[in-house]
């Protein structure tokens, strides 16, 4: 039986590492996680609470398309009280984690072949997703100087269809401030451009707050999800503002394409936006993490590194040590027992010289990944 075309997309390299390390575990080694982006938490307990009270009287069956009402309009006043904007719950997406939401937007933005800009690095699973949907995925490799996010003149001369940016990036955890953001969507407008701004690790920031698109423009997608800054990766919930004549549009595919986002995952979203003490203790972790990974990175040789604004990230340049960052990771695997994610996932033109370091887990965790690290690399010097 054939494959399609669209189905020749890469693997998500950061999944097979986690497959790696799974393996790894069940052999009896203890594996140290800094590949993966998702917190060690669970979702808030108030919330898992929340859910069991509801399942033991609701039916759990399917919602409308766009989602809870009650979740949209909770949704609504989140950007009143993060960022001053007054929003309408009527242009609130629900939507299957923030990768449904990908499929939506790409989907009812673009026609086969369309030309969308993603920086590199960036997200793998943009290039895939836009692949699989027959459209055109345009590489714009960023500068250093830029910390590794686009600026408008990287964008002449490509004459694009949409463009897709995200503040916090991963795998960098970089911010663009607002008139950064606001450059950047005139820039696109000029070419006729939709834009798409990937706010999934709003919350998670460490000097400052990140700027909405929202607050520059409603000519805009904007995507967010409830698996990083509210601890719930697995329960696949996210959602997706969108301007007001295009809610009707992406009603009919998410009607068709997914019927309904999860119920439970829905009931237990809406209960834990108002987990603020929880959610808190997470962003506490994080920040001692971050402090942890500045001052142990470098210590254990990876010193090529800028700070992260966001996110739980760490992108560090590895190219003075190798020129693929895969056989790498898999040594550091294998003979330090931290996972860590090859840079070739982010930016398949300079990611063999890069490597990606999550600091989501326990700060337990990150303290003994470093001691290993920083043990692993003192005998590869040696043995050099």
């Amino acid at each position: 039986m054939r494959n399609s075309s669209r189905s020749e997309v890469d693997p998500f390299i950061v999944m097979d590492v986690m497959e790696a390390a799974r393996q790894a575990e069940e052999a009896g080694r203890h594996i140290i996680h800094m590949e993966v982006g998702q917190p060690g938490t669970p979702a808030p307990e108030g919330a898992r609470e929340a859910l069991a009270k509801s399942m033991a009287t609701d039916a759990m069956g399917y919602t409308v398309a766009l989602g809870l009402p009650q979740l949209r309009a909770r949704i609504a006043k989140l950007y009143g009280e993060w960022y001053n904007v007054d929003l309408s719950p009527d242009r609130v997406v629900i939507t299957p984690g923030s990768s449904g939401a990908f499929i939506l937007a790409f989907t009812a933005l673009f026609d086969t072949g369309a030309r969308v800009g993603i920086g590199a690095p960036g997200y793998p699973s943009y290039r895939q997703i836009l692949k699989s949907l027959a459209l055109t995925p345009v590489d714009i490799e960023t500068a250093a100087e830029n910390r590794l996010q686009p600026v408008p003149g990287d964008l002449e001369g490509l004459n694009l269809d949409g463009l897709m940016v995200a503040s916090p990036a991963n795998p960098t955890g970089t911010m663009l401030d607002r008139v950064s953001l606001s450059a950047l969507m005139q820039a696109a407008a000029a070419q006729g451009a939709s834009f798409i701004s990937d706010e999934i690790y709003h919350g998670i920031e460490y000097e400052a707050k990140a700027v909405t698109a929202l607050e520059i423009s409603d000519e805009a997608y904007v995507i967010n999800s409830f698996s990083k800054y509210f601890s719930m990766t697995g329960w696949r919930v996210g959602w997706m503002v969108v301007p007001e004549d295009h809610v009707r549009v992406v009603e009919r595919l998410a009607q068709n394409l997914f019927i309904c986002p999860p119920h439970a995952s829905q009931l237990t979203a809406l209960a834990a936006m108002d987990c603020d003490d929880e959610l808190q203790a997470n962003m506490d972790v994080y920040k001692a993490n971050r402090a942890l990974m500045l001052e142990g990175l470098p210590k254990a040789g990876f010193d090529r590194i800028a700070p992260p604004d966001g996110a739980f990230y760490v992108y560090a340049d590895v190219s003075h040590l190798t020129q693929d960052s895969r056989a790498f990771a898999a040594e550091i695997l294998e003979n330090a027992g931290v996972a860590v994610t090859p840079g070739l996932d982010f930016d398949p033109e300079r990611g063999a010289g890069t490597l990606r370091f999550s600091y989501a887990r326990s700060t337990e965790d990150i303290e003994e990944g470093l001691a290993r690290l920083k043990a692993f690399m003192d005998a590869r010097l040696q043995q050099a």
